[in-house]
């Protein structure tokens, strides 16, 4: 009970009486699933890299206790997630990028002026999205956040490499209306959250990952709870279906096609045929820097 109780002064604080209740829950249910808990301060035991991340982000162990990633999951599916997760970027990324994502501030993958201003992804983890996911693309504007796509990588049931989406997050940002708007024209009317997508699509197909899914409204994991204003303020599943995406056996996720659906020349109107060749080639001018840039921290 001692191991618990000092990794629970490492994760609330226990001055604040609510902090103080859900250490006393952690370390309830650590004690119940005892088995899980030990090897998963096993795992992040075994290297330096492993337990620089856990010193700095001891939230990977609670995450063990708390129902969270998606409607319903279990303490066994929560710590094969997290194991898995480390397991493959370990083995895909050099230590560097672990560092910079998960000890630092991340990584830009791709960056360019607008307007005077930095629009760039980065890739990066939030202690503050942790319950929706391991790691999230950030499409942001300077200090903007514009997009955000949280997601963890794993195995499906068929064993094949899979990375699941755990929400979509858009800007709280009082001005991100226009903002949204003015980048949509700026990519040749491709809104800003299908960019988000097709980013994390690149990462995908970069990294010889098969598959794609991303939580249904059914799934989403603040369903788990009863407060009104955990639950989504916009529906996943109709941006699913509108980019290809088809409902799977389990009703918590949606499978989306790795490649997204071009719509050919001769199928587009004359008059727009130009925006599209526009917006195709900086696609293209995306990914291909995205990719560079991602291949410097690759194994």
């Amino acid at each position: 009970m001692n191991k618990y109780i000092n990794l629970g002064k490492k994760i609330y604080n226990t001055a604040n009486i609510k902090e103080y209740k859900r250490m006393i829950v952690f370390v309830a249910r650590s004690l119940l699933h005892d088995k899980f808990m030990n090897k998963i301060i096993d795992f992040f035991d075994e290297t330096p890299i492993k337990k620089a991340i856990i010193s700095k982000e001891p939230f990977f162990i609670e995450i063990l206790t708390r129902q969270v990633l998606f409607k319903n999951s279990t303490f066994e599916e929560r710590y094969k997630i997290i194991t898995n997760h480390f397991n493959i970027i370990l083995n895909k990324f050099n230590e560097l990028f672990i560092e910079k994502v998960y000890l630092n501030n991340g990584i830009k993958l791709w960056e360019e002026d607008y307007n005077g201003k930095k629009l760039y992804l980065k890739i990066d983890f939030e202690s503050g999205q942790k319950k929706e996911g391991l790691m999230s693309l950030m499409l942001k504007l300077d200090d903007i956040k514009i997009y955000q796509m949280i997601f963890w990588i794993g195995y499906d049931k068929s064993k094949q490499e899979a990375l699941f989406i755990g929400a979509m997050q858009g800007s709280n940002e009082t001005e991100a209306n226009k903002l949204i708007k003015d980048l949509t024209k700026y990519f040749y009317g491709y809104r800003t959250k299908n960019l988000i997508l097709y980013m994390t699509r690149i990462i995908v197909k970069s990294l010889g990952i098969q598959k794609i899914y991303a939580v249904s409204n059914k799934g989403y994991y603040a369903n788990n709870h009863i407060r009104i204003d955990r639950k989504l303020k916009t529906s996943l599943d109709v941006f699913w279906e509108e980019t290809g995406g088809i409902i799977t056996n389990d009703n918590r996720f949606y499978e989306l096609p790795i490649e997204e659906s071009r719509k050919k020349f001769e199928e587009v109107k004359t008059h727009k045929r130009s925006q599209y060749r526009n917006r195709f080639n900086k696609l293209d001018e995306v990914e291909s820097k995205i990719i560079k840039n991602i291949n410097c921290f690759k194994q």
